[in-house]
């Protein structure tokens, strides 16, 4: 059975680290990065994240089409981490796609985890629970996030959220011979 699994947090709560364990033991793994090395901040960020992977895994850098990305991965991996969900929206926020263009992407990607070939991970910032951001692109950004989030989290089969470098599960896979009408639905 395939497994889709969408690993949330805030910042520094493990998310990555613990994306990286659902893994590690796999062969065939292909990581699909989103970060670009914009500053000196983040081409660290880049090269931390790099050590902390093995270094077997194929490693895919596409910043803004993360749907053609993963088509084109179809016989090359058993499973894929995408790491991250947050900076992909932010890439496309900062290119300047209009939200419904943004969205529309967001529901592309949920459309895929549906019909994916392999195991997928994915990893995604929860910005809600933090400060309220002062500008409006902050609060466009955010709300954004949010709303990808919702749509990958309603596509995932499991959901768990990073607090401390702990996971706590929001969502678990549905056990054999149940129906998705017997779990809970989520909030839109």
């Amino acid at each position: 059975m395939r497994l889709s699994h969408l690993i949330l947090g805030g910042a520094r709560s493990g998310k990555s680290r613990f994306a990286v364990a659902q893994l590690v033991s796999r062969s065939r793994v292909a990581f699909v990065a989103t970060a670009q090395a914009g500053d000196r901040d983040m081409a660290q960020r880049i090269r931390r994240h790099r050590a902390d992977r093995p270094p077997h895994w194929e490693t895919i850098e596409e910043p803004l089409d993360l749907v053609g990305a993963l088509d084109k991965l179809d016989g090359r991996a058993d499973a894929v981490l995408i790491d991250c969900v947050t900076l992909w929206v932010a890439n496309r926020l900062l290119r300047g796609d209009a939200d419904e263009v943004i969205l529309g992407q967001g529901a592309a990607l949920a459309a895929f985890i549906g019909r994916r070939p392999w195991d997928v991970v994915l990893v995604s910032n929860e910005v809600g629970e933090g400060v309220h951001p002062e500008t409006a692109q902050g609060l466009r950004f955010r709300d954004l996030l949010g709303l990808v989030n919702q749509r990958l989290a309603a596509a995932c089969d499991q959901v768990t959220l990073m607090v401390a470098g702990l996971p706590l599960t929001i969502k678990a896979p549905v056990a054999t011979g149940a129906s998705r009408s017997d779990v809970a639905q989520q909030a839109p």
